[in-house]
This record gives C-alpha cells, structure tokens and sequence, in this order.
C-alpha cells in the first residue's frame, strides 16, 4: 500500500448519550453490541487499515471505551458536541490526509459503496465525496470522504452549531469554496430505513442479521430480502429523514 493510501483514516463516532435512543450503540444484535456490527462491517472495505472510533469525553461514554479495549479497537476521545472539532483534532493526530466519516449508528453500512466513494474521491481529486447530498441510497448507508485540507477548513470556519455537531455541512453550504461529488444510485432508494434512530430501528436489524447470516451484509443482499419479504419495511417506516441535523437548525433558530 502506498503512502497516500497509509493516511485514509476511518473515523467512526459513537456515543451513548443519543438523545432519540438513548445507549443505542450498545444495544444489542446477535450477542454483539451494535457498534461491534458497524467496525465488523467497515473492516471488509479494502482501504480500511486505520480505523477509529472517536466518541465523547463523557463519562458515559467509558463503557464504549472499556468495550472496544477488550476488542483491540483504537480509540479517541473528543468534544461532545462540538463533533467537527472531535474529528479535526483526531484525524490531526493521526495524520489522517484523507477522512472517511461513518456515524455508528448504521450497523448495515455496505463496505463495497465505501470503496466506491474512495475510489471516486482519490481519482478525481476531490475535497468532498458522499452518497447522500442529496439521497438516493438507503438511509443508514452514508458515506462521506473529505481531506483533512477541507477538515480543517471547515474547522476555523464554522461557526453554526449545525456545522459543528454534524461535522460536513459546510461542506455543502458552502459549495463555492469545495470540489464535491454526489454519489447516485441509477434507482432512488432513499425511502428505505436501515439506520437506528428509534427501538423500530433496532428491531428491523435485528431481523436482517438473524435472516442473512453472512459477512459482510451487503445492499444488495437486503434489496433481494425485501423483495421477497416486503411486509418486513413496515417495521419502521414511519421516521424522519436526518432528524438529528434538523433538530440542530431548530436550535440554531432558537438561539437566535
């Protein structure tokens, strides 16, 4: 592996303190907790050497640290809610030149459509490349690759609390100042719902690991699953799409 592809770091965030569902990183799915699920998903990618789950210096968030010890996983602690400064600083000690952002709350997250995005990004040398702006895959398959030139942009510039609990927004506010890339699925299936949110959530995982019992779970392995069993999408099909980033806006309007 060559040196610029030594520095495409993984940063995963997770914390406990989910204010929708609360712990929901360490629920649990098949004996494992579910952010087990996301980090064994993310592993398969073929650019996933330096991973890191980057969670909060609460003290709450010591039992995500005290799990993912015993699993040898590295860890980094960070602001709370200030998440774009949790990543900055984690993927400058590091030295992470390239960021591939994956939340933990998406234990269905396909490895294939993260190399895709990589593979797009280091190619055509973009400073943002994702799969969801706007959606056309399913939620719960976000992908988001940015350099830390970008990172650090976006770092001294943002100044909305939207932009800093939520990391890339301005990223895509500010289209002028970025070379960005949406990724489009040839068919939009961005209704489909495989994030966890809400307890519905969990319990539609659940159900796709207990009848696909294979690693990695692929999109296109859960497509060919609700073909065939489609009264499964009425689990939780009644959600809010990125919830969490419009409750921000919300409090951004608020505080002003």
């Amino acid at each position: 592996m060559n040196l610029a592809l030594e520095k495409i770091g993984f940063i995963l965030q997770a914390r406990v303190g989910s204010t929708r569902f609360h712990r929901k990183v360490m629920e649990l799915i098949n004996s494992e907790p579910l952010i087990f699920h996301v980090i064994n998903q993310v592993r398969y990618s073929k650019y996933a050497k330096n991973i890191v789950i980057a969670t909060t210096q609460n003290k709450e968030d010591d039992k995500i640290e005290e799990y993912l010890k015993k699993k040898s996983n590295q860890i980094f602690r960070g602001n709370e809610k200030d998440c774009l400064d949790r990543y900055y600083q984690c993927a400058k000690l590091n030295d992470f030149k390239t960021i591939v952002r994956i939340t933990c709350d998406n234990p269905l997250i396909d490895p294939t459509l993260i190399d895709d995005a990589i593979d797009i990004f280091i190619n055509n040398k973009y400073d943002y490349v994702t799969n969801c702006k706007p959606r056309t895959y399913p939620q719960g398959t976000e992908v988001e690759i940015f350099s830390f030139t970008a990172l650090e942009n976006a770092w001294k510039h943002s100044k909305k609390i939207s932009e800093r609990e939520h990391v890339t927004p301005y990223f895509y506010n500010n289209p002028e100042k970025f070379k960005i890339f949406n990724i489009e699925n040839d068919t939009n299936l961005s209704h489909f719902r495989w994030t966890v949110d809400r307890i519905e959530d969990l319990d539609f995982v659940k159900i796709i690991y207990e009848k696909l019992k294979k690693s990695p779970i692929l999109m296109k392995d859960i497509l060919k699953l609700l073909f065939d069993e489609p009264d499964l999408i009425k689990i939780n099909e009644k959600h809010v799409i990125d919830e969490g980033y419009l409750q921000s806006i919300t409090n951004e309007k608020k505080e002003i």
